[in-house]
C-alpha cells in the first residue's frame, strides 16, 4: 500500500524551520462542519480542537485568536483587551492570512498579525490545530505557539451553547 503523501503547506514549512514538532492528523473535510467534525472522527474532546479565528477592528487591523473548538469569543470583552471600539470576524480573512476560510492557520500568514490565545489552551497538554489547508489538523504543544508567534494571552472565551 503506497504511503500517503505529506502536506507541505505555508504552516508546515514555518514549524519545520523553527524546528517545531507536530504530528500531521488528516481528516474528511465537511463544509460548515466546524471544529466537531474533526473531534468526531478522531475521538477527541471538542476543547482540545482550536479555532484560528482572523477578526479585525473598526480600523480594519486584523488579530489572529486561537480559541478552543466549544468557545465563541467574547468580541465586547476582545475589544475592552484591545483598546478598540469593536472587533469582529474579518470579511475576508483569506486577504490576511493567505489561508481559505476552514484552512487557517496561525502559522505562515501571508502578512504577520498578532496573535491572541484564549490562556486556557495552555493548560491543554496537546492542542489540534489548522495546518494550513482543510481537512488537515496538526497535533502540537500548545505553548510552542507562544514562543513562536509570540502569543498574548486573553480570557474572552464564553460557552457557545448558552
Amino acid at each position: 500500500m503506497a504511503k500517503e503523501k505529506a502536506h507541505v503547506t505555508a504552516a508546515v514549512r514555518f514549524l519545520r524551520d523553527r524546528e517545531v514538532e507536530f504530528a500531521e492528523h488528516p481528516y474528511q473535510y465537511v463544509e460548515r462542519g466546524g471544529t466537531s467534525t474533526f473531534a468526531k472522527q478522531y475521538r477527541v474532546d471538542e476543547h482540545m480542537v482550536i479555532k484560528t479565528l482572523v477578526m479585525e477592528d473598526e480600523t480594519g487591523r486584523p488579530v489572529i485568536v486561537l480559541m478552543h473548538g466549544d468557545k465563541e469569543v467574547s468580541t465586547k470583552e476582545l475589544a475592552r483587551i484591545l483598546g478598540v471600539k469593536k472587533i469582529g470576524p474579518s470579511a475576508n480573512p483569506r486577504k490576511h492570512s493567505g489561508y481559505m476560510i476552514g484552512g487557517t492557520s496561525p502559522f505562515g500568514t501571508r502578512r504577520a498579525m498578532p496573535v491572541y490565545m484564549e490562556e486556557t489552551v495552555l493548560d491543554l497538554p496537546k492542542i489540534y490545530i489548522n495546518g494550513g489547508r482543510r481537512g488537515y489538523l496538526l497535533a502540537m504543544d500548545p505553548h510552542d505557539i507562544m514562543k513562536i508567534l509570540d502569543a498574548k494571552t486573553v480570557k474572552v472565551g464564553i460557552d457557545a451553547r448558552r
